[in-house]
């Protein structure tokens, strides 16, 4: 790991990461198979919109990463891939069958006793003044 703040973490990797996708975009272009040039003003925006919407809310974990506890941050994991499963099994249509419920209600029974076990120890501690 290197001594740097989440900013210039995310930076760096940007920098790293850049290279080879910038290479793979030339070769995009040079082989006919760009989105970039062939395709209309509006999926080039929508493409190029995705760097940003994919960046802010990665900066913002971090920067709020900073002021919670790392438990609060594991259990906030889970909420996510919990709403993507109830999109779609209630929206979508996916099956969910018994195996799935199984392994659903065992994930958040898990969850469950791992929160009750960390709020349970917490000690009420007094204000420092």
């Amino acid at each position: 790991t290197l001594p740097i703040g989440p900013s210039q973490g995310f930076l760096l990797e940007v920098l790293l990461l850049s290279v080879p996708a910038l290479g793979y975009i030339i070769f995009l272009i040079v082989t006919g198979q760009d989105h970039f040039v062939s395709s209309s003003l509006d999926d080039t925006a929508l493409l190029i919109g995705c760097g940003p919407v994919t960046a802010i809310p990665l900066l913002l974990f971090a920067f709020g990463a900073k002021l919670l506890r790392l438990s609060t941050i594991g259990i906030m994991q889970y909420i996510a891939p919990t709403i993507v499963f109830l999109i779609a099994v209630l929206i979508f249509g996916e099956p969910f069958g018994s195996t799935q419920a199984i392994a659903f209600g065992l994930i958040w029974t898990a969850l469950a006793i791992y929160s009750w076990s960390m709020f349970r120890g917490r000690e009420i501690r007094p204000a420092v003044r």
